[in-house]
């Protein structure tokens, strides 16, 4: 069986070390590695598109990181239950022309018991930044 650790029930160390293998996999922007986190009939709603499977999941990722370029993110915890997890994140990208945008939002996840991801919610909001606003600067990994 797949498994994904840490796995529910989670603890406060466990959620807190989901939340950042979520970032972690996510800053390297690559949609076939991120995708495997979640299950083969993961149910998304991103913003207003909603999505279900692995393969939807990362064809929507290489649409989302082809846009939004140079893509850097930070996830918190907010809160958690034995499978659930709560978080609100930021990120900055810019568009083709050089536009910078910090976009801002919340996230509910659902585990299976292995650990994958089966559920996401998503609600993100974009504000235009300018590129000296920018807060994210590490090296891209």
């Amino acid at each position: 069986m797949e498994t994904k650790p840490p796995l529910p029930p989670f603890t406060l160390e466990t959620a807190k070390a989901k939340v950042q293998a979520a970032e972690d996999a996510w800053n390297t922007r690559d949609p076939d590695r991120v995708a495997l986190a979640y299950t083969p009939d993961s149910q998304w709603r991103n913003r207003s598109e909603f999505l279900s499977g692995r393969e939807q999941i990362a064809l929507f990722l290489r649409r989302k990181w082809d846009k939004e370029l140079d893509y850097r993110l930070k996830k918190e915890l907010w809160s958690f239950t034995d499978n659930r997890i709560s978080v609100r994140f930021e990120y900055e990208w810019h568009d083709e022309a050089g536009q910078w945008y910090r976009s801002y939002g919340n996230e509910q996840w659902e585990f299976a018991a292995n650990g994958l991801m089966q559920r996401r919610e998503a609600s993100i909001n974009d504000v235009l930044i300018q590129e000296a606003d920018r807060t994210f600067r590490w090296e891209r990994t």
